[in-house]
Order: C-alpha cells, then structure tokens, then sequence
C-alpha cells in the first residue's frame, strides 16, 4: 500500500511519503530502533517467554513526557523492508515469543497491512498505540491485528493540548478504542496469555488522579469486562519539562492509590496495577540510534 498525501493518522497532514516525510516524520519504509523479546508488559502480554517487540520510529503525536523520545523524536533506528519485518516474525515466532508486539505503529499502518497479508503469524499479533488512531485506518487491519494495546491518555482536551499539542486527542481515542473493542470482541485467554482482546493502559501522570479516575469510571462504564485494563505507575520525568515544573517528578503514591482506589470500588477485576518500583529508567528499552 502506497502513502501519497498520507492520510493515516488524524494529523491529516497530506505529505507524499513517496518522496519524503510526514509531521510524523516517517517515510516510505518502515523505520526500527529496537527488535527484542520484551519481558515488561502486561503478564497476560509477556508471559513467561516475553513479547516479541517491534520499535517503531517517529510518531503522530508529541507528548512533552515521553519516555521514547529517542524514537518519538530524535528518529533513531534503521529502515526496514517488508520482506525484512516478515523475516523477524519469523524469529519471533521460532525463539517461542508469546505474540508479535508492532509498538507505535500508527504512522505505519500501512506496512503492516502489506505485512500481515503477505504473512500472517501462528502467534498473536498486538498493536501497541497511543491511542492517537483513525478509525477508518484502523478498519484497514480488522482481522490481521488479534490484540489491540492502546492507551487512553487523556479524557480532557485542555490537558491533551498542553502535554501532546492535540485537543481532539479524547475524542480521538475514545473512537479508536470502540474500534479495536469491536474488531477483537471480550478477551480470549490460553495458558494466561491473551489471544484476542483490548487492553486501554493509562499512564498516571503527577498532578492528574483526578483525570486517571474519571478515565477509569469512564472505561469500566462503556466496556465492563469487555475489555482489560492497566493502570500504570511507570512515570518517569523524561523529554522537554522545563516549561512544564508541575509534571518534573514522579508520581506521588497518593495520586497512584487514588487511582487504584477507583478501581477497587467499581469493582473492576480485570485490571492490572504496578509498583513504584516501575517508575525508573532501567524499564525504558536501550533504543539504538
């Protein structure tokens, strides 16, 4: 599939990526700054053998935070062919990896469709997104992706603009999460390890329990056990913050539990929470430049 005036991501930014880049800054090919066995996702993700991850570079948004910079921002990594990215599934699949992880691979929907067409792997197939997604893109993998891995940063478009520059990043998400719930229906397990299903993390950000409760309310309302959740205690102060002091720390554990507390009392079961150890630069993956 060809991406002139590419039109994959909610960006619209028209760029031919025959010929260049877009605001996401990917071209024509697919580029890679990490190809690895991951063992820190979820447990029912990584299991026991770890997820086989693939790193994408570049990105349709621009979180202050982001603990990826180096490939959100500084574009590290090599190209790679299609016929390269079936070759490592491949090798995922024979080193006994649980399920082939595509992480941030909006901007690169397209490839993965070609992908997945020419190949289709024996293991699960997980898109691992910010959640910044079009629904029409997404529809284009409907039965080629078997676990969709979004986040729901944000549910207020104040908050969406100060910390990604996009506004309409709620309703964005909220839309592409419907999507992905739709296509992979109530998760399906094997062993403990997901098959099928959608699983919305949110990252608590300092200053914002307010904003991760109302995130959890809204899920467990819309999805029920429809869908998993994971509610993330992994902030670690990265990327551009000296015009942004008031998210420059961690996480206090107050903010986390009050999170945690609203998912006790929805009677959420299935969901998973982290420790304060997750927040520390050690889980953030060595990308290659």
């Amino acid at each position: 599939m060809e991406v002139k005036n590419c039109h994959l991501c909610p960006n619209e930014c028209g760029a031919d990526r025959t010929n260049g880049v877009g605001l996401c800054h990917a071209g024509e090919e697919a580029r890679i700054c990490r190809i690895a066995l991951h063992p820190w996702e979820e447990p029912i993700i990584s299991g026991s053998h770890g997820s086989g991850t693939v790193f994408f570079s570049g990105c349709s948004m621009h979180c202050i935070f982001c603990q990826n910079y180096k490939i959100s921002r500084l574009y590290c990594g090599r190209p790679y062919s299609r016929n390269d990215l079936i070759d490592e599934i491949k090798r995922f699949e024979e080193a006994g990896a649980h399920n082939i992880n595509f992480v941030n691979p909006t901007h690169y929907a397209h490839i993965l469709y070609d992908v997945l067409s020419a190949y289709k792997p024996t293991i699960p197939v997980v898109y691992n997104t910010g959640g910044y997604d079009k629904v029409s893109t997404l529809r284009i993998l409907d039965g080629l992706v078997d676990i969709y891995l979004p986040d729901l940063k944000y549910l207020s478009p104040e908050i969406a603009e100060r910390y990604s520059g996009r506004r309409d990043y709620p309703e964005v998400a909220c839309g592409a999460i419907e999507e992905m719930a739709r296509q992979t229906g109530a998760p399906i397990l094997r062993d403990g390890i997901l098959q099928r299903g959608t699983v919305v993390r949110h990252l608590v950000l300092p200053g914002q329990s307010t904003e991760g409760v109302r995130i959890v309310e809204y899920l467990a309302g819309r999805y029920g056990k429809e869908i998993y959740l994971s509610v993330m205690n992994q902030y670690t102060p990265c990327g551009e913050l000296d015009a942004f002091p008031e998210i420059n720390r961690r996480v206090k554990p107050i903010e986390y539990k009050r999170v945690v507390a609203a998912v006790r009392r929805l009677g959420i079961t299935q969901c998973f929470v982290q420790d304060s150890e997750s927040s520390d630069e050690s889980y953030i993956p060595p990308f290659q430049i």
